[in-house]
């Protein structure tokens, strides 16, 4: 039998749809069904490894855990990561098959679209009903021939839509009514109804927009969403989640994190902004690190020999070593500890231009990029002794002596990462360490401000409940069921 699906697009990016998903998913799955998330294409550079072997949006892992099954690369058979402003890497089925300017990308979508379509029918194999995500916003018409994202995906699979809109930004009556005006006949058609998220206030006061809209568009009123204020407390989609404002708070150590243009797998940080005795700050290129700073993590990058120019002319070296010599700790995450060597070598042009670059010289090692991507799921203990599980997804190789100091030892694989001699300064490949309950007390404990306060998996998991609870005190999940088709 083949699952019924439903789609959600947005009027724009960040309106809520991939949390929406989440939370419909898990709502749907604790009524005995069995489903599963679907985006076509995602644009993000916070991407998870999944079980058979492959890398996808983290918004799909997470709304895979939402449906409480293991996520998979055909959830999100197509992702896009950006490495410049106008080009991004293409991901199909989990694997990088090359990159392409944005032009160039349009003109490979007939071809994707073909895998897009197997992804999803053999989701729908295994599933009663499929969620669908689409990306940025339905109403970017000149983008519409070709799509494979919104409604180019919607008509080719017969998915009935529904648009989810951002009261929060302000114009939702008309962002509503200005995506019926400017789609196409055949594409509004096959939009049931909208639901309004992120609403703050009395929602009687909105009940005059909700008809204003319905009577303008003929879709369904399908939900007035409050904001939900644990949204922050899951991972985000992408890296506009870092424009938000940070939660500060008066913890007892400072973390600081520069924030590069293309910073990847920040979600490596949300178990320290959840801890009660930190507090996480975000530093643009354009501000200095602050001086208190207890712990700089320089985080992954998808394309670190740019960020570290980023970083070089902002100022934020000069920072990172005056936060060193005062006796701050510095970790550097993935692209992070290749920033922290002695040089950065991209003979093959991977990541741009080919070149070398000279690096931060903070740890005693080189890195060299290479076509080969490692995706793998992996477990160890630090050189402290405390465990973690985490995972790697990297291009490059790092040598030199900084390496005889391990970061890690792997279960399996030997040793990892490298230390200064002074033990200031560490470099890892490894992902996720955070999210591991005993490895992060070791770090908050480094940093004198105890073991940990959160039990960060299961944090994840009462969020989830409680999105769940959200969105069906607001939402007819029946009436949506009843739309899916």
């Amino acid at each position: 039998m083949t699952a019924r699906a439903l789609m959600f697009q947005g009027t724009g990016s960040d309106v809520g749809k991939s949390l929406m998903v989440a939370g419909l998913a898990r709502a749907f799955a604790d009524r005995g069904l069995r489903v599963r998330p679907f985006k076509p294409q995602n644009m993000s550079n916070n991407a998870a490894v999944t079980p058979d072997g492959g890398e996808i949006g983290r918004a799909q892992a997470l709304q895979a855990r939402a449906a409480r099954v293991a996520p998979s690369v055909h959830m999100n058979p197509v992702l896009l990561k950006p490495q410049a402003d106008t080009g991004a890497q293409v991901v199909v089925c989990g694997k990088v098959i090359g990159s392409a300017p944005a032009a160039d990308y349009q003109e490979m979508k007939p071809a994707l679209l073909r895998q897009v379509m197997e992804s999803f029918a053999r989701l729908r194999r295994e599933a009663d009903l499929v969620l669908v995500e689409g990306a940025g916003s339905a109403s970017e018409v000149n983008l519409r021939r070709n799509d494979i994202a919104n409604m180019g995906f919607a008509r080719a699979a017969g998915v009935p839509v529904v648009i989810v809109a951002d009261i929060e930004r302000g114009g939702v009556v008309a962002s509503l009514v200005g995506t019926k005006a400017v789609l196409d006949a055949a594409d509004a058609a096959m939009i049931a109804g909208f639901i309004v998220n992120k609403f703050r206030g009395d929602p009687r006061l909105f009940d005059a927009g909700l008809d204003t809209i319905a009577k303008a568009t003929g879709w369904l009123a399908l939900g007035l969403v409050p904001f939900f204020p644990d949204a922050g407390l899951l991972p985000a989609e992408d890296a506009l989640a870092l424009d938000h404002p940070v939660r500060r708070r008066a913890g007892k150590i400072r973390i600081a994190v520069p924030v590069l243009p293309r910073i990847s797998n920040f979600d490596d940080l949300d178990p320290l902004a959840a801890e009660p005795a930190v507090d996480l700050i975000h530093v643009k290129p354009d501000t200095a690190l602050p001086g208190d700073a207890h712990l700089v993590i320089l985080p992954g990058s998808k394309t670190t020999i740019p960020d570290l120019q980023v970083l070089r002319a902002s100022g934020l070296e000069i920072d990172l070593r005056a936060h060193v010599r005062r006796g701050g700790l510095l970790l550097g995450l993935c692209g992070g500890y290749q920033m922290l060597g002695r040089t950065v070598a991209d003979p093959d042009g991977v990541e741009g231009p080919p070149g070398t670059i000279d690096g931060l010289g903070l740890l005693d090692v080189e890195t060299v990029l290479t076509g080969d991507k490692r995706l793998a799921p992996v477990a160890g203990a630090t050189a402290d002794g405390a465990p973690f599980n985490g995972y790697e997804m990297h291009i490059g190789v790092t040598k030199g002596p900084d390496r005889a100091r391990p970061f890690a030892h792997l279960d399996g694989r030997g040793e990892e990462g490298a230390r200064s001699p002074d033990g200031r300064v560490f470099g890892t490949y490894i992902h996720g360490l955070f999210a591991d309950d005993a490895q992060r007390s070791a770090w908050l404990a480094r940093l004198g401000a105890g073991p940990a306060a959160v039990a960060y998996e299961g944090l994840i998991e009462s969020t989830l409940d409680r999105l769940a609870a959200h969105i069906a005190q607001h939402v007819d999940l029946d009436r949506l069921l009843s739309l899916s088709r």
